[in-house]
């Protein structure tokens, strides 16, 4: 009897697992597979030759290119969501006036797709037309190229999918400041430590597995980011914002090369798994 009890959550897990299968795992290992073998996209057919991609994809400038631009963009963008949505779940778990309006304004982006978030953005940022030149122009202040600039692309990119990730990840920061014990801060409160000794010495520790939980899932969500550079950029100008996923499909499905776009997701794959346990390994709790 006990042990038909036991299985009765995985009962309930069991259809969220098959979809996790079907859609992660067994794609995932066919792309391992698939970058030890020559493909033609066009004609579909298969050749072993080992290392040989790996080789070919290490003497391909397009793919460092790519690589260094993403890891540019993820040094930037994980610890700036992750700060930013950290405290904001500090303010907004502060009981104030108005402060049920606000959580509502602001927890706007995640109701919204990626997808639609970067058009509307893209929009929003058009150097001729776009709502935020206007108020530039409004100001006084020049008109700015934003996604069309060397130097501004990438940044423009930034601010997008932080608009977009930021209200997302304060929802799991909020949800743990909730979760820490009403009493543990009085207490705290009582014996004289000031409000940033609490959050400095009471709630970040007890914060410690949502940050690694937070951070882990972010830099999985920016390695893998896709839909606003094939949407707003296509990697350009000049392949400043040309992230690996975006250099991956282009090898794949716009220039048919399959082989290399196997091997790049993999290698891309094995440093991601390496950077997740770095960040683990950083956020161990000491006890």
């Amino acid at each position: 009897m006990a042990s038909k009890q036991n299985l009765v959550p995985y009962l309930f897990l069991l259809p969220a697992l098959s979809l996790l299968v079907i859609f992660n795992l067994i794609p995932t290992f066919a792309t391992i597979r698939e970058s030890v073998f020559a493909q033609s996209f066009f004609s579909g057919e298969q050749v072993f030759v080992g290392l040989q991609n790996y080789r070919d994809l290490f003497n391909f400038s397009g793919f460092w290119r790519s690589m260094e631009v993403t890891l540019a963009f993820n040094l930037v963008v994980n610890p700036l969501q992750v700060a930013l949505a950290l405290g904001l779940a500090v303010l907004i778990n502060q009981h104030v006036p108005g402060m049920i309006v606000f959580r509502s304004v602001f927890l706007l982006p995640v109701a919204v797709s990626i997808n639609v978030t970067a058009i509307v953005w893209g929009l929003m940022l058009d150097q001729n037309a776009g709502l935020v030149n206007g108020i530039l122009v409004a100001l006084g202040l020049p008109r700015q190229p934003f996604l069309l600039s060397v130097d501004q692309a990438l940044w423009s990119i930034i601010a997008i999918v932080s608009w977009k990730g930021i209200p997302f990840w304060t929802l799991f920061f909020l949800a743990g400041l909730q979760n820490i014990p009403h009493s543990v801060i009085e207490a705290a409160k009582i014996d004289g430590a000031s409000t940033w000794a609490i959050f400095t010495r009471i709630k970040l520790p007890l914060l410690r597995p949502v940050i690694a939980f937070v951070l882990v899932a972010d830099t999985i969500t920016n390695f893998t980011m896709f839909a606003p550079i094939f949407l707003l950029t296509r990697g350009g100008p000049q392949q400043t914002t040309n992230l690996i996923m975006h250099e991956t499909y282009r090898r794949g499905f716009v220039y048919g090369d399959l082989s290399t776009s196997s091997a790049m997701i993999t290698v891309m794959l094995i440093l991601v798994i390496i950077i997740i346990a770095v960040q683990f390994a950083l956020l161990r709790p000491k006890t």
